[in-house]
């Protein structure tokens, strides 16, 4: 049986697709926004996106003033595309190719930022290792949102498997090293007009 090589299957995804032809685009992220909003983020912050490849986030992030900004993503296509689509003010961003799973950061962040690359993790063993990966590298006091597909949403994504939560069962695994902050049902509406319903919840790291 041929061993799933996650990389190269999202190579392949942003080969073939179009941005807006993804089921996650968004014009306008605005669940994020608003977080990165109500947790009074200032310009100065570390900011880390994971699973960011070409989403718009990052644009309205420059947009605000944010100055010290990193997107991570599996796909070199993804982060090619979007710093094209940013011409020079890719310059102002730290990009990183790296599978999340065995991400080894070299700098702490402020605010850790998911939309929706958490739930492709259903080896215990991958999502043990997000969980610590997050615990030693977000700084002290700092902010961690994450969005899954709630258990009301879909089952797989992109032809692969993922793993649904409940805001209890995407509390869990971050409580020990964090509070929470606030958790929320939002409704994504695809490209193909379809819903997707998602969880989001923030954390704060707590003090030690």
């Amino acid at each position: 049986m041929e061993t799933f090589n996650r990389k190269n299957h999202w190579e392949n995804i942003y080969q073939t697709k179009a941005s807006n032809e993804t089921s996650w685009y968004q014009q306008t992220p605005q669940t994020s926004l608003d977080y990165l909003s109500a947790c009074n983020i200032p310009t100065s912050a570390k900011i880390i996106d994971i699973g960011g490849g070409d989403s718009l986030l990052v644009d309205y992030l420059l947009d605000l003033g944010y100055k010290d900004i990193t997107v991570l993503d599996i796909s070199a296509k993804a982060i090619d595309r979007a710093k094209q689509r940013l011409a020079d003010r890719a310059d102002k961003v730290k990009w990183i190719v790296a599978d999340i799973a065995y991400f080894m950061p070299t700098e702490s962040y402020d605010f850790w930022h998911d939309r929706a690359a958490f739930h492709f993790l259903t080896d215990e063993d991958d999502i043990t290792s997000y969980v610590e990966t997050v615990k030693e590298n977000i700084n002290p006091d700092g902010i961690l949102v994450i969005g899954t597909f709630s258990e009301q949403g879909p089952k797989k994504c992109s032809g692969i498997e993922i793993k649904q939560y409940s805001e209890t069962s995407l509390v869990n695994p971050f409580n020990v090293y964090f509070d929470k902050i606030n958790c929320q049902i939002v409704d994504h509406r695809t490209p193909s007009d379809s819903i997707q319903n998602f969880v989001f919840c923030s954390f704060q790291k707590k003090k030690s």
